[in-house]
């Protein structure tokens, strides 16, 4: 009789497979409103948006129920009042888990808990309790044979890193060195993830007219507001990967690697209080579309280009009954209209072919005023969903100083993209459409016949390209070794 060792191996080798699908999307689902949908309701709305990952803020039970036998990967989440009880007592962490998960797994695909909430910043008074809390519930997994299946960790905010810019030279605050390197500790113990709640609205606010708006929205930006690190020379076209970034620096300068980001919350107010400006409907819709389309293409960050970071988006529903001032998040209101539409699928990265087009491009008009090209630009790329990864520094459409060429490019994407469902070539007056092919090198517009005669769907960027070959190299290498491993157990 074989020995048990190459079951293990087997098992070991399939959970490498499925730990090679790329990132995704989420979104958060509060619960401080005066009218919240009901469990099943909600789980229709999480449906019908095909929505596979969904946190929690606490572990309500009604939701725990209906999104049973759905799939959908759920975060739970231990609410900041109950942090000081599960922190200072082992039995009342085992029961919290054996009410809240064993209960419920595994008909509900409970994957994470999420312990507390910016703990360190919001209730510094519970900051000597967060790593005992972590310790006991990973415990009482242990003990309930649940620890393979549930991770844990503890969502922190941007205002751990004392200065987030620029990222190389990130660190966490010293005022909380010794709980920092006793809750790393955990996660490298236990393969968690670092939760950061990465938001580049409040970036964006508390910079002062620092950033341009563009860096936090995911929009093009000009030849003149480029943005790198200059102690890398990296550059960043967006606040959210200098984020991510200054998250690993700041790991890596209290000597922790291979711990991944996983971003727990992250989104975009589309309204606020008279000195929120940029919290509007338009703003809001740009930043998360941007978002999802930025996620899903797996290209990491500047300086982890190979790590992707999952994200949750804040947040499904407007919180009225939330203290503070008036901001509000929701892409729903709490009687579950749309603010406005999102999508979680990827949008940007096939274009479907469409014979009728073949050979027709839509072009920027070289004689419209290039503040009138910029504003048209921006709008391809944040809300019109075009594909935009090929006009960014160092991407194949990429020229500095030829406004024209870069928004050619992102107005043809989104017209074939659209064409069909009934999107035009026209961007304000600012486009029209040619039959002459602008491809040139390396950069192929959509539409071009290209060398085998079909339609190209444009470039693909370098990282992203690396990171889906290398998925698709592990993949097969895994499945080969499991063929030989079955055989050799038969």
């Amino acid at each position: 009789m074989l020995p048990k060792r190459p079951h293990a191996m087997v098992m070991l080798l399939m959970l490498m497979v499925f730990d090679v699908s790329g990132a995704f999307v989420g979104i958060t689902i509060g619960n401080d409103m005066s009218n919240l949908p009901s469990a099943t309701d909600i789980v229709a709305i999480l449906k019908a948006n095909k929505i596979q990952h969904v946190r929690l803020i606490d572990a309500d039970h009604q939701m725990l129920t209906a999104l049973a036998n759905t799939g959908i990967e759920v975060m739970v989440g231990v609410p900041n009042d109950q942090l000081l009880r599960v922190g200072q007592s082992r039995s009342t962490a085992a029961d919290w888990i054996n009410k809240n998960v064993a209960a419920y797994v595994p008909a509900t695909n409970i994957t994470y808990i999420a312990v507390g909430n910016e703990v360190l910043t919001n209730i510094p008074n519970a900051a000597l309790v967060l790593v005992p809390a972590l310790q006991f519930l990973q415990s009482a997994l242990l003990a309930a044979n649940l620890n393979t299946q549930v991770k844990i960790s503890s969502p922190h905010s941007m205002d751990m890193i004392s200065k987030a810019f620029p990222p190389s030279t990130a660190t966490f605050n010293s005022t909380w060195s010794s709980i920092m390197s006793q809750y790393l500790q955990f996660l490298k113990n236990t393969g968690s993830s670092f939760m950061l709640n990465a938001q580049p609205y409040y970036g964006y606010v508390g910079g002062q007219g620092v950033f341009p708006l563009e860096y936090a929205l995911f929009r093009s930006l000009s030849p003149n507001s480029q943005i790198s690190d200059p102690n890398t020379n990296l550059f960043y076209t967006n606040m959210f990967d200098s984020m991510i970034d200054a998250s690993y620096n700041a790991m890596q300068a209290m000597n922790f690697t291979g711990i991944p980001v996983l971003v727990t919350a992250s989104g975009w107010p589309w309204r606020g209080g008279p000195n929120e400006k940029a919290a509007t409907v338009d703003n809001a819709l740009a930043y998360n579309t941007n978002l999802i389309r930025h996620v899903l293409n797996n290209s990491g960050t500047p300086s982890q280009p190979m790590n992707q970071s999952s994200t949750y988006i804040f947040e499904l529903f407007n919180e009225d009954g939330r203290s503070g001032p008036i901001i509000d998040w929701g892409i729903m209101f709490p009687n579950a209209t749309t603010v406005y539409s999102l999508s979680f699928e990827d949008v940007a990265t096939t274009i479907p072919e469409s014979p009728a087009l073949r050979g027709m491009f839509c072009v920027a008009n070289s004689s419209a005023p290039h503040s009138s090209l910029k504003h048209s630009l921006d709008w391809a790329c944040g809300p019109g969903s075009a594909n935009c990864s090929a006009i960014q520094p160092g991407q194949p459409c990429y020229e500095s100083d030829n406004i024209v060429a870069v928004a050619s490019y992102a107005f043809n994407d989104y017209y074939h993209r659209t064409q069909a469902s009934g999107g035009t070539c026209s961007f304000n007056g600012t486009a029209m459409i040619t039959s002459t092919d602008p491809s040139h090198g390396s950069c192929i517009f959509a539409g071009s016949t290209g060398a085998n005669g079909g339609t190209a769907p444009g470039p693909v960027s370098p990282d992203s390209f690396a990171s889906k070959s290398q998925s698709c190299w592990l993949t097969r290498l895994v499945a080969a070794l499991l063929a030989i491993l079955v055989m050799i157990m038969l």
